[in-house]
């Protein structure tokens, strides 16, 4: 996914911070990550988890973007609960 700029709704600059994601990292996230999900019917566009390793950590990234615009959306950040999801934070349990 290639983003001309980036928008953070206010859902995930409150998720980031509780969890201590910056900016920087959802960022880095996207532009390198894995996608694990599509999301193909989420409204007003498209959108899907990303995967990355941040400082050996699994960092996931839920975005969507406008294609005609190249804005990146971020929905939220957040570090997956191994409880939750397999071994490679892939795939829920």
């Amino acid at each position: 996914m290639i983003c001309v700029n980036f928008a953070y709704s206010n859902h995930a600059i409150a998720q980031m911070f509780k969890r201590g994601i910056s900016a920087d990292e959802v960022e880095e996230s996207i532009k390198n990550g894995e996608k694990v999900k599509d999301y193909p019917d989420d409204k007003p566009y498209p959108s899907c988890l990303i995967l990355y390793f941040v400082k050996r950590k699994p960092v996931h990234v839920v975005v969507s973007q406008d294609i005609s615009s190249g804005i990146c959306f971020i929905i939220t950040a957040y570090s997956p609960d191994p409880a939750l999801w397999d071994a490679d934070f892939k795939n829920k349990i």
